[in-house]
């Protein structure tokens, strides 16, 4: 079994016993919870209407560095402030590993609803049953228990909570006592095989809002397991933390297809991107009351079984005619189908509609796919979300009525969604949900087929001019490298800092900075902003970070009229200097912190030469093939195969050939990527690439002397005999 960790313990049984004593000083707890979020510089979030504080339990304390996505590293500010201003008794170590804690939406922090909501005794309910649960932890006698009972009971009732939410917060105030009893917790001890029979049948039934009967029944049953050394855990924590583990190597086998590759622009399989999902929970939303209060969403087509059996999408289709209704196309409902299973990810948000134009809620997934058995009715196939707020928002869809959509692309239209639930942007409060990971020269030189003396070069054009352009033939990873580069000098894959959009011949001003756009309800026209607008702004929010713009095919589009006036902004010396907006009269600026980077294709005959406007303001830097580069030459000698390395000397040769015809030249070279990311390197796959990649290339190149192209492609070929 993995080490499990148990560290935090005394951190949060120290909080728990230093809370008792503002039970009847709670204006004094709220000050200095204050004070310590002040001292962390920690934006605290909203725990009341209007922000008028006045009261809180000691769960919601817990709550408050027990949140969805919060970054380790503010965690630990937080618990470290929280510490000295609540007034810790004993020396209790801040906690760096919080694997496995259990956590509560952002929406959702708070054990109370606020106070135009909420029973005027409601906080004072939690108080009670934080103090009876201290005293059956410390004395597990029969009256404390039936106290605790009693107390657990009448806190179901107070609206905002429900048994997920009461027994997390039980259980960070005395781990070693109570157990958290969400969906997950409730499909390891019930259906993943590792409780023996005999046990399971003895559990009782877990509907809504059990009563403390059945939660104390099945912790009775629990410990039995634990002290006849049935079951692989020793203790409450480490059946937190099997739990998560299973859920996590779930995840991981019924991953598919998430790995993206050197010599591409896509996102990288490290990197956490949140997507956003539309999703009806059954007909007329008549499940969402259900699922809201279990903490899951679900989609029904039980007949199918385990989705993670089917490789596509057509497969699900095929299926679902084959076993519920051939007469039916089934092409949506394949699709939500398949996305269930392989779209979602952990961290995606997910809105929660009625109809075609109200929306009744929001969540974050916090689990892979569960597919079970069990339930009696047609919805087997499971994620576990923490909800949010629960309500109804009048507001026009905008995608296909269908069980499930991906609405991420939508852009627009998501900010508005999140603007609902008090979110500006990417559903996070405080605008650093990814941890993401390092990223500096090192990783660089790993991905990219570049010599570090190349590299060093490229870093100092960035950081110096600020704007450069990066250009080459085909296939030299001019794209890839771009992404690269800025993670690098950023210092780590944050995919938020990082923006890549592309010219074309049809792009212009309107879709770059703002314009005139038909409005919503059209009876008018209304001011949309663009991409590069929105970015500016999301960077002039955060100064102390540097951001980069990235712009494929950037010589494909009419720079001067699409920067329009920003485009002596984007000088380095003209940078904070505002000039007033075409369409809107606001005043802008380009900020300090962006870094231009654009991308060239030097081999495409039918774009122009650039202007000189565009190449005073760019630096620019050739990015030549990487076939000498340490780390192509140790991907080409991994196969050990002599025809690979043949063939890549064939094409050394030709690409000598190139730059030496005055046709041509060195912007038509042949880039590394087209050999990149092969799984094999076997005759076969060497043959399809000179057949159907290098002979094509070759005859667009020299289409007006098919000699020279048969006299390569034969060379080609025999490379490879």
């Amino acid at each position: 079994m993995d080490s499990v960790n148990l560290g935090w313990i005394p951190y949060y049984q120290e909080m728990a016993r230093s809370l008792a004593r503002y039970r009847n000083d709670r204006r004094e707890l709220v000050d200095r919870l204050k004070k310590a979020y002040a001292k962390a510089n920690v934006t605290m979030p909203i725990l009341e209407l209007y922000n008028e504080l006045f009261d809180l339990d000691p769960f919601t304390v817990f709550g408050l560095f027990n949140r969805l996505h919060m970054p380790d590293e503010t965690r630990m500010k937080i618990m470290g402030q929280l510490a000295m201003s609540i007034g810790f008794t004993q020396d209790a170590e801040v906690p760096s590993d919080f694997t496995a804690i259990p956590v509560l939406n952002e929406l959702d922090t708070t054990f109370y609803r606020f106070n135009d909501q909420r029973d005027m005794n409601d906080i004072d309910r939690l108080w009670t049953l934080y103090e009876c649960a201290m005293n059956y932890s410390a004395s597990l006698t029969p009256l404390n228990r039936q106290q605790l009972g009693d107390s657990f009971d009448t806190c179901l009732k107070v609206k905002g909570n429900g048994n997920i939410k009461i027994t997390k917060g039980l259980y960070w105030i005395a781990p070693g006592v109570f157990m958290p009893l969400d969906y997950s917790i409730i499909w390891y001890l019930l259906k993943s095989g590792v409780v023996p029979d005999e046990y399971v049948s003895q559990f009782p039934e877990i509907v809504d809002d059990i009563p403390s009967g059945s939660y104390f029944k099945i912790l009775d049953l629990v410990y039995t397991m634990i002290n006849e050394g049935r079951v692989p855990f020793h203790n409450i924590p480490e059946l937190v933390y099997q739990a998560w583990e299973a859920s996590k190597n779930q995840s991981r086998e019924s991953r598919v297809g998430d790995k993206y590759s050197k010599g591409t622009g896509l996102p990288d399989d490290d990197v956490k991107t949140v997507k956003y999902w539309m999703f009806a929970p059954g007909q007329f939303s008549e499940r969402w009351d259900m699922f809201y209060k279990k903490g899951i969403m679900a989609i029904r087509w039980g007949a199918l079984g385990d989705l993670r059996a089917y490789d596509s999408q057509e497969e699900v289709r095929q299926a679902m005619m084959a076993k519920i209704d051939p007469n039916k196309p089934f092409k949506h409902s394949s699709y939500s189908a398949w996305q269930f299973v392989n779209g979602i990810k952990p961290g995606d948000v997910i809105f929660v509609r009625k109809g075609d134009n109200q929306i009744l809620g929001r969540g974050v997934v916090t689990s892979d796919y569960i597919y079970d058995d069990s339930p009696d009715d047609d919805y087997k196939h499971f994620r576990l979300v923490d909800w949010g707020q629960n309500g109804a928002w009048d507001i026009p869809l905008q995608s296909a009525i269908k069980v499930l959509a991906d609405i991420t692309p939508y852009t627009d239209y998501v900010l508005k969604l999140n603007s609902l639930f008090g979110f500006e942007k990417d559903g996070n409060e405080d605008g650093s949900a990814l941890n993401c990971p390092k990223y500096g020269k090192e990783e660089f030189l790993n991905d990219v087929y570049m010599q570090p003396e190349q590299y060093d070069r490229l870093v100092r054009l960035v950081k110096n001019k600020m704007n450069i352009i990066i250009q080459g033939a085909p296939g030299v990873g001019k794209t890839f490298t771009a992404k690269r580069l800025a993670y690098s000098i950023i210092g780590e894959k944050d995919p938020e800092r990082v923006e890549m959009i592309q010219f074309h011949q049809s792009y212009n001003y309107e879709d770059f900075i703002e314009g005139f756009r038909p409005s919503e309800k059209g009876t008018g026209f209304d001011i949309k902003r663009g991409a590069f607008y929105k970015f500016c702004r999301m960077a002039q929010e955060d100064p102390d970070n540097k951001y980069f713009f990235i712009i494929d095919e950037i010589n494909r589009g009419n720079v001067s009229r699409i920067f329009g006036e920003l485009f002596m902004l984007i000088e380095p010396d003209k940078r904070g200097n505002e000039l007033q907006l075409l369409y809107s009269g606001e005043k802008f600026n380009v900020p300090r912190n962006i870094y231009l980077i654009g991308l060239m294709n030097t081999a495409d005959r039918s774009i122009a030469m650039i202007d000189y406007a565009l190449r005073r303001r760019f630096v620019f830097f050739d990015m030549k093939p990487g076939f000498e580069s340490d780390g192509f030459i140790n991907y080409m000698r991994s196969f050990g195969s002599p025809a690979f390395e043949s063939l890549i000397n064939c094409i050394k040769q030709l690409n000598q050939a190139i730059t030496e015809d005055p046709a041509l030249g060195g912007g038509f070279c042949v880039g590394h990527s087209y050999f990149s990311n092969l799984k094999s390197a076997d005759d076969e796959t060497l043959k399809n690439i000179v057949e159907y990649e290098m002979v094509p290339l070759l005859q667009e190149y020299w289409f007006d002397s098919p000699e020279t192209v048969a006299l390569w492609a034969d060379k080609l070929r025999n490379s490879i005999v």
